[in-house]
């Protein structure tokens, strides 16, 4: 019983944590801050708990891996 009572406490500290990093992050957008940075740790976070999440962050790595390779040129082998 306290054990799932443990799990219940991290998964919620988790969410708000996430989320907490995103708005943060959407707030250094405009303000002085690693808001980027912030988005993307908020979103980790909420990857280990929602779908959406997750799929958003596979998103973002896909397109900066695209970002990359147009910037610095295909890798080399």
């Amino acid at each position: 019983m306290i054990l799932r009572t443990v799990e219940q406490v991290r998964r919620v500290f988790l969410v708000i944590a996430g989320f907490t990093l995103l708005l943060a992050g959407v707030v250094m957008l405009v303000t002085p801050g690693p808001g980027i940075a912030a988005i993307l740790l908020g979103l980790g976070l909420l990857a280990a708990e929602f779908v959406w999440a997750r799929r958003l962050m596979g998103r973002i790595k896909h397109e900066g891996g695209k970002w990359k390779d147009a910037v610095m040129g295909p890798p080399k082998e």
